[in-house]
């Protein structure tokens, strides 16, 4: 593997992929002040987040459109849309104001992800490269310091609003890097007749929602877990998201040289009882460190276990049925960030935060089953 002929392939996606991170991590980090600001109780927020995944969802589905229309501007034009609707959803006065705000955020959010992730595939066709671990771990490292530098941001008494107008203007400036014209597309839009949602497709979309669930739940409620129930300050909080962020970046950026020693499926299953290991620590930490602890172990499991699943599922279904087969899995998973935020906000409120990440922990100790149908013949 060359580091620098894949960083030179990734010049265009790489920044694209980052502008994600940033976005997140600095709202992960924000979120005790933003959730205060809306005077909202942990039910009504968890079901307020439902609006970014239904923007994310319904965005998909017009991301192709998206991407034909806007051509060699799409990563640049949604980056600039991502950072720009975060932004007014951080200044929202009020709850239902941000719920509709998160609704766009999350629209933009759900097309760029698909539009990079479409050019990065095309490129790793074209080329004959491996470049996702790379590129999806560095939206990991994006998230961490836009997380750990948002956090002590925010301790010093700097507003939302400004440090998101800050992360915009970088974000605009790197825009620039992110103009690329597109591979050519696939033939097969999984239109033709004859295609259906196979047992690989079902098993394989579960088990990324479970993923997609795990992570959505940790980066939106791991900040209030540690100043909440274990009383730390806004720096202290933001260290939470933080671990997951970084965890997550070395696990996918050394992901390439695990599959090379061990296959798709032993990795996600042993990465799957991990994640639910650091679950159960974070949930009955009874110090800060002690939940750090559980969101590093966390997020070094749950990194690996989307990408491996797909790689499972494109060998389990006819080459060209791959592409769409693979889309479908991700639909699927992106319902995890619907489930994650109703989930952990009611489950909070009825019983504790604690009782929100056990409930995690169970859906991760339910991967390996999911794990035996996808691969069953």
């Amino acid at each position: 593997m060359s580091w620098t002929r894949d960083f030179r392939l990734s010049r265009a996606t790489l920044p694209a992929f980052m502008a994600q991170g940033v976005l997140w991590g600095a709202y992960a980090a924000y979120v005790p002040d933003i959730k205060a600001a809306l005077d909202a109780g942990d039910g009504a927020f968890g079901i307020a987040l439902l609006f970014g995944s239904a923007g994310a969802v319904t965005a998909m589905l017009s991301a192709p459109w998206f991407d034909r229309v806007t051509g060699k501007w799409a990563m640049a034009l949604g980056a600039v849309a991502l950072l720009g609707a975060g932004q007014f959803m951080v200044s929202a006065p009020v709850l239902w104001i941000f719920a509709i705000a998160l609704f766009f955020t999350g629209a933009a959010s759900g097309l760029h992800d698909v539009v990079m992730n479409a050019r990065l595939a095309g490129i790793e066709g074209a080329e004959n490269a491996s470049l996702m671990n790379l590129n999806h771990g560095f939206f990991s490292v994006a998230y961490a310091v836009a997380a750990f530098s948002s956090g002590l941001a925010r301790q010093g008494g700097v507003p939302v609003e400004v440090t998101f107008a800050v992360w915009l203007g970088i974000v605009a400036i790197a825009a620039w890097w992110m103009i690329e014209p597109p591979r050519d597309a696939p033939e097969d839009d999984g239109t033709a007749p004859g295609f259906r949602l196979s047992r690989p497709v079902w098993w394989g979309g579960l088990i990324v929602l479970v993923a997609f669930l795990t992570e959505n739940a940790t980066e939106g409620w791991s900040a209030l877990h540690i100043e909440r129930s274990l009383g730390g300050n806004a720096a202290e909080g933001a260290l939470g998201p933080t671990m997951l962020g970084l965890t997550m970046a070395v696990g996918r950026l050394s992901g390439q040289a695990v599959v090379a020693r061990f296959d798709e499926g032993t990795v996600t299953l042993w990465a799957a009882l991990l994640s639910a290991v650091g679950a159960l620590i974070a949930a009955g930490a009874q110090a800060e460190w002690m939940a750090y602890v559980g969101f590093a172990v966390l997020g070094l499991g749950v990194s690996v276990i989307a990408p491996m699943v797909l790689a499972l599922v494109g060998r389990r279904v006819p080459p060209h049925r791959r592409t769409v087969a693979i889309s479908r899995v991700a639909i699927i998973g992106y319902f995890g960030f619907f489930i994650g935020p109703p989930m952990m906000g009611l489950v909070s409120e009825a019983v504790g935060l604690r009782w929100s990440f056990v409930c995690v922990a169970v859906l991760l100790a339910s991967v390996p089953l999911c794990l035996r149908m996808l691969r069953r013949d």
